[in-house]
């Protein structure tokens, strides 16, 4: 079986008792279609419920209310509505039902529940919204229960980009980093569309190098995020999975990105294997999360 042919070299993984997943829109539905990916899904699901199991605390930070509205109203209108910011809010409040109702049948099936916290930039920069959603998080967990995080877009409207779903100063990426902060968790996870991070945009340059270890996060590695494109959104998005990084890692929290291309790699990772670029937590009394996420929209 392929799992034989990774190494096991991160065996503090397996003692992580907090973990924080974040899964993108891209990973959750069908390419040609937009249609949701049940069997992904399905998998998902499993995986969480099963690290659950182990007795250790899950939160799945989830994208896709945007994408799943979208499909629910059908082409001709996204066509002829793409630019129009009501629609997106629209599509937002239809798909976040739809996408919640399949997780909770989905954790059902293996005896879970599953419930759904929307946040906004306000539940984050706000000290007793902070304090107010700690307390719901905590609470949860205690019940055993696990918390589906998104972005609130039917409200958030300047948190939605044109063409893009689910943003939160960046996008899930970041609100993942948030919530990891928020509720101390010890373990981060971005499923991306990309194994890691890579010394350039492995879809450009074939001779791109692969980052398997970040000990200390400094700013050639955000360099590296601008450089194919010049600009801060980085290669596929990478800029912002920096950016969440030196949120978990400032504040506690080690963080992984690894490829969702088959969301059995969950239980690899948590095993050890060398999957991935793993960040090393790296905490700094003197970071303010607050203060760093206004300086982002700087």
């Amino acid at each position: 079986m392929e799992e034989e042919f990774d190494l096991i070299t991160r065996p503090g993984l397996k003692d992580k008792k907090r973990i924080v997943v974040k899964v993108g829109s891209s990973s959750l539905v069908h390419n040609e279609t937009g249609g949701l990916d049940y069997t992904k899904l399905e998998v998902l699901v499993r995986e969480l419920c099963n690290i659950s199991n182990q007795g250790k605390d899950v939160i799945l930070v989830s994208s896709g209310a945007i994408a799943v509205g979208k499909r629910v109203i059908g082409q001709a209108a996204v066509n002829s509505q793409k630019d129009n910011m009501g629609f997106k809010q629209a599509c937002a409040a239809i798909g976040q039902a739809r996408l919640m109702m399949t997780y909770q049948k989905l954790f059902s099936e293996y005896n879970h529940i599953a419930a759904q916290i929307l946040m906004t930039k306000n539940t984050v920069t706000d000290d007793i919204n902070r304090a107010n959603a700690y307390n719901t998080f905590s609470e949860l967990l205690n019940m055993g229960i696990v918390p589906i995080v998104n972005e609130n877009d039917t409200v958030s409207t300047y948190e939605i980009v044109v063409g893009d779903d689910d943003i939160l100063i960046g996008d899930n990426d970041t609100l993942s980093a948030i919530v990891a902060s928020l509720v101390g968790a010890d373990l981060l996870i971005l499923l991306s569309d990309i194994d890691g991070l890579y010394t350039d945009d492995p879809r450009k340059n074939p001779d791109a190098g692969f980052i398997s270890n970040v000990d200390k996060l400094d700013e050639r590695f955000f360099e590296m995020g601008k450089a194919s494109t010049g600009s801060n959104v980085g290669t596929g998005g990478m800029n912002t999975k920096l950016n969440a990084a030196k949120i978990a890692t400032s504040t506690g929290c080690d963080m992984i990105i690894a490829n969702s291309s088959d969301m059995r790699i969950l239980h690899r990772i948590m095993d050890g294997r060398e999957i991935g670029t793993f960040f090393k937590s790296d905490p700094s009394s003197d970071f303010d999360m607050v203060e760093y996420i206004n300086h982002m929209n700087d």
